[in-house]
């Protein structure tokens, strides 16, 4: 494969007057950016609705897209919006302030909705081939909207058992169109972005999360699904044991798949996941691969991941049902963590290419992630990940030991500056493609974080400023691409 780079940016981070990035002009420009900077792929986080703690990692389903993300400028051209309605909602925040987003958007979207025709037959098309999803889709939103936005497993029994779902859909059905509204123009708006970047030359990296929110529309519409008891509760759930990220492990709380079920039914619900996430993106990065080898779970009444025990995962058996579904997938194994023998074999086995994250080289003078080490080209190499510092921010908070270590490695240039090093270091491994963090480019610290693990606060806000596009970077971005072709 041809050495390549590609930008993380996260499509809530792009500018925007209505205070949360989208699929309007802002994106656009951005694409625009990277082939200007002959970068080959943008890699976005997931693009599934948010809830509590607003991580894009705990949706409410596995299939919808966010409603933030549907830009309001693109509304107004459709003429299904007022203009002069819509100013009354920009924001100059320099941080996403979800809690505004959940007050508001839904009103403003809710006004462009009286304008719009249902019959329009590409809506009734769109609804007709996404009803395997949207359908259940729409109408958990309905309830949940009704319920002052209750976990479905609070509701009234009839709602939470679904034990008249025909019953449900007609008292629900005003409300139902609704969200099957917003759920077009997400995916038209996006299918549009995705057309021009792949026209410009740049592929969609995408990113799944392995695991659904117990709170999602997922669970509650197929609850076989998963590991639940006779009331529908988790009795055990997903988290990570004590690692660098935190020291009583990471409590993720996700339901467990009922894997043997899933095997049974050729893990149908995984390819129609699979398959819809791919209209969005061309390639697909697959958050906690190594689960498919083996996975943690907890008690589902546990407070820590401390205690805790490793279930055996499905292997190979759902690969070659991948292969067989959609062939040629695109796939990165996000293989990060605790990694075992068993977990490499497997990832050898698919063919998928891992992913090396130089910041955890330099602790261990041994590591894997050591530019040296990476001696298979079939990799993603990257400086950080969303849940790292950024670069800038990571060098002035390792140990003298670390930093003298990093720079018998990296050997960086007279004068040059640190950031830059560890980008060249980098660009220059064998790994096939290399992707950099915007913020990393900006030279940002911790106002560039994206997430911190296991922390609360400001956790996915981080906005790009909109002036960011600068002959300067442009050059600073290329020249540190060119050593890809070294």
């Amino acid at each position: 494969m041809t050495k390549e780079a590609g930008i993380l940016l996260p499509i809530f981070s792009l500018p925007n007057k209505y205070g949360i990035g989208s699929f309007g002009k802002s994106a656009y420009k951005f694409v625009d950016f990277l082939k200007e900077c002959r970068q080959k792929y943008w890699q976005v986080l997931p693009l599934n609705p948010t809830i509590y703690g607003d991580s894009p990692y705990q949706s409410p389903s596995a299939f919808a897209g966010n409603p933030y993300f549907v830009d309001i400028d693109m509304l107004i051209e459709e003429k299904i919006l007022d203009k002069e309605y819509a100013k009354g909602f920009e924001r100059k925040d320099e941080r996403i302030d979800y809690g505004y987003l959940f007050e508001s958007r839904h009103f403003l979207l809710r006004k462009a909705f009286e304008k719009f025709d249902i019959n329009n037959i590409k809506y009734k098309k769109f609804k007709a081939e996404n009803s395997y999803w949207l359908d259940d889709y729409a109408l958990f939103m309905s309830i949940k909207e009704y319920r002052s936005n209750m976990p479905w497993s609070e509701w009234k029994e009839e709602e939470k058992y679904r034990k008249d779902i025909s019953k449900l859909r007609r008292e629900y059905l005003g409300s139902i169109e609704f969200w099957c509204f917003v759920q077009y123009e997400f995916y038209k708006q996006f299918a549009k972005l995705k057309r021009y970047a792949n026209k410009k030359g740049i592929e969609i990296i995408g990113d799944m999360p392995i695991y659904v929110a117990y709170d999602s529309v997922d669970v509650w519409a197929k609850p076989e699904n998963y590991l639940l008891d006779s009331e529908l509760k988790p009795y055990l759930v997903a988290g990570v044991p004590p690692d660098l990220f935190s020291e009583e492990g990471q409590l993720w709380g996700n339901p467990i798949y009922n894997w043997d079920k899933m095997k049974k039914q050729s893990f149908s619900w995984w390819m129609k996941r699979l398959e819809c996430a791919y209209k969005l993106y061309d390639i697909i990065r697959i958050d906690h691969f190594r689960a498919f080898e083996s996975y943690y779970v907890v008690d589902g009444d546990a407070k820590t991941a401390k205690e805790g025990k490793w279930c055996k995962g499905v292997g190979m058996a759902f690969f070659k049902k991948l292969d067989e579904a959609i062939p040629n997938a695109k796939i990165i194994a996000e293989d990060l963590g605790i990694i075992t023998n068993k977990v490499r074999a497997l990832l050898k086995k698919t063919g998928y290419p891992g992913m090396k994250v130089l910041q955890f080289a330099f602790g261990d003078k041994n590591s894997s992630y050591l530019p040296k080490n990476i001696k298979d080209g079939n990799c993603i190499v990257y400086a950080g990940t969303h849940d790292n510092m950024t670069t800038p921010q990571w060098l002035e908070e390792i140990s003298e030991e670390e930093m003298a270590f990093f720079k018998k490695v990296c050997k960086p240039f007279k004068g040059e500056d640190l950031t830059h090093c560890m980008i060249r270091t980098a660009m220059s491994t064998s790994g096939d493609r290399v992707i950099i963090g915007m913020a990393d480019y900006l030279g940002l610290k911790e106002e560039g974080r994206i997430n911190a693990p296991s922390t609360m606060g400001e956790n996915w806000t981080w906005r790009m400023k909109d002036k960011y596009n600068t002959k300067e970077l442009r050059e600073y971005i290329k020249e540190l691409t060119s050593y890809r072709e070294k």
